[in-house]
């Protein structure tokens, strides 16, 4: 029997700056368009995918969400915690590079605690920079490619390692003798239907472990309870800056095409979700690139199921009318989000090549799509692209009123700056003079140092040749400023609410400037500072709460399941007291 304190897998999710309740550090709006805070505390679905495929072969594993844990409780002791642990192995995600310096400082210290205990890292970011990471003396293993289930679980049954060979393991990154193997990266599944997201196990999880805490994805998860289902791995476009395009794919993930989980399994953990969570699922990645079957056959599964939850639907192209009136036939609870990028076709050719398509086919898809049932329709656009200057970031603010005009609420629109970096392998980030871009940031190394930079305008890893990091950041704040206005303006945003985004956008303009003139006096200024900091990184681009979802369609179901769980657990206890206890 495995006891609360032991488990065959940790796994652990660092904050983006280890030493963030120290540190004063102005991060700015880096995540105001995702539901985690500036620490980034939102751990990846691989977590939930590689708890099942283990759970299901009998390991035990624990997910602990480190960053957290410290952001709830400035007391939380990190090194007393990973003490107290007896793990097999520890495993530490590096799929974000925003997470470069957390995560190697997190592995350093559980290296620290438990010194012959194998530290695993895998993600995107580890699968980029693995032979950088392997050498770093508190890491002993990296599993590369966004498919990691298996090859760990073959990891797993070789330790301890008793001289075994891994060479047979695929996907892996490792050293011995103080030499580096790279393994062929062969595990690359043609279907995600091999392994699922299984919320029992979590459940299962937090009774082991008596630990609620530590598996919520992100700080107010009770108050917008968001969860996500990939239907896909891979991707069929070219995005210029992102880590994920088809190029990048195809080299870093080995990956020439998207692939799919099956409409039925798609459906099927959609379902699971639904039986413990009434809040909105999301599928990213746009069902459209399966082809118009696989699309067909997913809205055929969705109609039967009749899932009470809102399904948010991720588009990447514009879509045929029939989808949209397919969406609504089948399902009463739907949200969309889409990213045109820019206004300016120049901008939106240059960062998304092809497909393209101009504002007015934009307009007729928003419109046909606010004819039908849609609950929120959110259009996305990002500041640091290539081609886009001063005036063009202006210019979107402009356009976004014109769609405001329109009068309907649902429609809302946002504006963030793509940061804190480019995405490693991007084509950008391989090429940037091609694209008219300077790096301050090539290595893992360095991009963990620059996440120690006083402000995120020395933080961001890049600027272009129409916009300085100054430039950059003075846009960001200018053309938050307007949208905000306008937000309240056109009844997106309660004048309070609208109030409050004004007066953190002035402090972080303020605070900004107090950085960049160099460090605090002592250490009253210096705790002072971190206080501010704290108040206005969050919700300077918009008010976080307009990504959630109304509250009438959420429930706690998730939180009752495990109370009662628990009062089961405590009553069979006290049963099986009472029976010993009975002569």
């Amino acid at each position: 029997m495995i006891t609360r304190a032991h488990s065959d897998l940790l796994l652990l999710h660092a904050p983006s700056v280890y030493d963030f309740r120290r540190l004063s550090i102005l991060y700015g709006p880096v995540s105001d368009m995702v539901p985690s805070s500036t620490v980034f505390e939102m751990y990846p679905i691989g977590f939930l995918t590689i708890l099942s495929y283990l759970r299901e072969r009998g390991l035990a594993v624990r997910i602990v969400n480190v960053a957290l844990r410290m952001m709830q409780n400035r007391h939380f002791d990190v090194p007393a915690f990973l003490a107290r642990e007896r793990p097999r192995a520890i495993g530490i995600d590096l799929h974000w590079l925003p997470h470069a310096h957390g995560a190697l400082e997190l592995a350093r210290l559980a290296k620290q605690a438990h010194p012959d205990v194998p530290v695993i890292m895998g993600g995107l970011s580890a699968t980029y920079f693995d032979r950088e990471l392997i050498e770093y003396p508190q890491v002993d293993y990296v599993l590369r490619g966004d498919s990691t289930e298996a090859p760990l679980w073959q990891l797993l049954q070789r330790l301890p390692r008793d001289g075994q060979d891994l060479g047979a393991i695929p996907n892996l990154t490792w050293k011995s003798a103080g030499a580096v193997h790279v393994n062929p990266l062969t595990f690359v599944p043609r279907s995600l239907d091999y392994v699922d997201v299984r919320p029992e196990w979590l459940i299962d999880m937090v009774l082991r472990y008596r630990d609620l805490r530590s598996v919520l994805p992100f700080r107010g998860w009770w108050r917008n309870p968001l969860t996500m289902v990939l239907p896909l791995k891979g991707c069929a476009y070219e995005c210029a800056t992102c880590g994920s395009s088809r190029t990048t794919c195809s080299q870093l993930t080995r990956r020439q095409a998207p692939v799919f989980r099956s409409a039925q399994s798609l459906v099927e953990n959609l379902r699971r979700i639904a039986a413990v969570s009434r809040g909105p699922i999301v599928l990213p990645g746009d069902l459209l690139q399966g082809g118009e079957a696989y699309v067909a056959a997913v809205l055929r599964e969705l109609r039967a199921a009749r899932l009470p939850n809102e399904i948010v639907f991720e588009l990447f192209d514009l879509p045929p009318r029939e989808y949209l009136q397919e969406i609504d036939a089948a399902l009463a609870n739907w949200s969309v989000e889409i990213s045109p990028e820019s206004h300016d076709p120049l901008v939106r050719r240059a960062q998304q090549g092809e497909p393209d398509y101009d504002n007015a086919q934009l307009e007729r898809f928003l419109r046909e799509t606010l004819r039908l049932r849609c609950h929120k329709l959110d259009v996305f656009f990002m500041i640091g692209l290539p081609q886009q200057t001063y005036e063009s970031v202006q210019a979107t603010v402009d356009y976004c009123e014109s769609l405001f005009q329109w009068g309907d609420k649902r429609l809302r629109c946002f504006i963030s700056p793509m940061g804190p970096f480019l995405d490693p392998g991007s084509r950008i980030f391989e090429d940037p003079a091609r694209f008219g871009y300077r790096l301050f940031a090539r290595t893992l190394e360095e991009h963990r140092q620059l996440l120690v930079q006083p402000s995120w305008e020395h933080i961001l890893n890049y600027e272009t040749q129409w916009m300085s990091r100054r430039r950059l950041v003075d846009a960001t704040y200018d053309a938050a400023e307007r949208l905000n206005e306008l937000k309240h303006r056109y009844g997106r945003l309660p004048a309070r609410r609208a109030r409050a985004v004004a007066k953190r956008i002035v402090q972080a303009r303020a605070l900004r400037q107090r950085l960049c003139h160099g460090s605090p006096e002592d250490a009253a200024d210096a705790a002072q500072l971190r206080g501010e900091i704290g108040r206005f990184s969050l919700s300077t681009v918009c008010d976080k709460r307009e990504l959630t979802w109304p509250h009438h369609l959420l429930s706690f179901r998730l939180l009752g399941i495990v109370r009662a769980a628990l009062a089961a657990r405590r009553a069979a206890r006290q049963a099986c007291g009472a029976a010993a206890a009975d002569p």
